[in-house]
């Protein structure tokens, strides 16, 4: 699972919630791609919260996954799916859409961008999600809900999972943990990322968590002022590359 060819992997990165440093990992597993060697592209799918620049919408988060990838890449290539309004994706897309049959962010751009990126041949893309693991792409026509989660499933991607270390994390990523493996996927690893430096018995929450997720352990990032990445955290050996 994550194995595009035998020189080739994508991994999806999804949090246990919104603002749970989902970009800051990535950008640290980028950076210390990067600085083993390999060829990386990042993949912002679906941005919301977009700033108007005279160059269309960008997103923080889509501009640093293109400043991290070591492949030459366009904003619109690393972020298709972009929208202005800083509110759930799917909320947004149907603002902008009168076509009832249109309710719904296409999974089928989501796709194309992916394989476009494939294509680029790099050795590794790291996919960011929004969100949790069950963001909402909408309703179809049908009226069938439809899920990002649903992509990860058809490419069959293996997954990463960032747990944020604060009050309530293992319930949360527990149940994120249990979702991915329902569906059928595999968890290519977790990192625990400090988001509340003030939680008590962080370490032992942080052993708790790891007899909890039957899955290897990339690493605890600390938050520090000033810090560029977090890549000297991470155990890359951890992800089989």
């Amino acid at each position: 699972m994550g194995h595009l060819t035998d020189t080739k992997q994508a991994f999806f990165v999804t949090g246990t919630d919104t603002e749970m440093g989902k970009t800051f990992i990535c950008q640290s597993l980028l950076d210390a791609l990067n600085n083993k060697g390999y060829v990386t592209a990042g993949y912002k799918p679906i941005a919301a919260g977009c700033e108007q620049t005279p160059e269309g919408l960008r997103n923080e988060d889509g501009l640093t996954l293109q400043a991290s990838s070591s492949l030459d890449l366009t904003y619109e290539e690393v972020n298709p799916i972009a929208f202005e309004a800083p509110v759930a994706p799917h909320l947004a897309h149907q603002a902008q859409v009168s076509d009832e049959d249109a309710q719904y962010i296409p999974i089928d751009k989501i796709r194309h961008g992916f394989v476009h990126l494939v294509q680029k041949e790099p050795n590794v893309i790291v996919i960011e999600g929004a969100g949790g693991w069950r963001l909402p792409l909408g309703g179809s026509y049908q009226g069938k809900p439809r899920y990002l989660s649903e992509f990860v499933i058809e490419q069959n991607l293996a997954v990463i999972l960032v747990v944020g270390i604060r009050l309530g994390c293992l319930n949360h990523a527990v149940l994120t943990a249990e979702a991915i493996r329902n569906d059928g996927l595999k968890i290519a690893g977790w990192v625990a990322n400090q988001v509340d430096q003030n939680m008590a018995m962080q370490d032992e929450n942080i052993e708790t968590l790891k007899s909890l997720i039957d899955a290897p352990f990339i690493g605890k990032v600390p938050q520090v002022d000033g810090q560029p990445h977090g890549g000297q955290y991470l155990d890359l050996a951890a992800l089989n590359l």
